[in-house]
């Protein structure tokens, strides 16, 4: 492993949605990765502010899953000591989750986190040439066991796949 990528600290998580709403968030996981070992892990169901549900066909969760749930703003005290003290957040397609997670805390009114996010899916096509490099056919690759659009599996898989880059010679930054 290098030596300038063992002190990190990394908050990998994935969003599922419920619709097309940006701030729809229905289910999080996350990982906590420090100096690229697995700490922590959790997720959370989420009550999103509407009961239209359009991608239960990609993910199961459905309207009746989640409306008994907390709200984002009532998970909020809970969520935010995972989304603090960490170098950077991960996500495999990145613009997708810093976008729900933007977009869902500004429609609560809430400040979301500026750390910058690493994308694993540059990480794989430039550590791998891995393509296509969804994230089913990443974990394929490289042997990684993933229960695809279940948001703990998702973000573990994201984990892994930065915890091997870095074996492999790769570093953030």
């Amino acid at each position: 492993m290098p030596q300038d990528a063992q002190r990190c600290s990394v908050l990998a998580l994935d969003f599922e949605t419920a619709n097309y709403d940006g701030h729809s968030a229905c289910q999080l996981g996350v990982v906590r990765l420090v100096d690229w070992q697995v700490v922590e892990s959790k997720a959370w169901l989420i009550r999103p502010p509407s009961d239209q549900f359009v991608f239960t066909y990609i993910h199961g969760i459905e309207w009746e899953h989640v409306r008994s749930e907390r709200t984002w703003a009532q998970l909020w005290p809970e969520l935010l000591p995972y989304f603090q003290g960490v170098d950077y957040f991960a996500a495999h397609n990145a613009p997708f989750d810093r976008g729900v997670l933007q977009k869902t805390c500004a429609y609560y009114g809430l400040t979301a986190p500026a750390q910058p996010f690493i994308d694993s899916v540059g990480v794989a096509r430039k550590t791998w040439k891995i393509f296509p490099t969804k994230l089913n056919n990443v974990c394929e690759t490289l042997g990684i066991e993933l229960q695809h659009h279940e948001a703990l599996s998702d973000a573990k898989a994201c984990a892994q796949i930065l915890v091997r880059a870095v074996q492999a010679g790769w570093t953030p930054g």
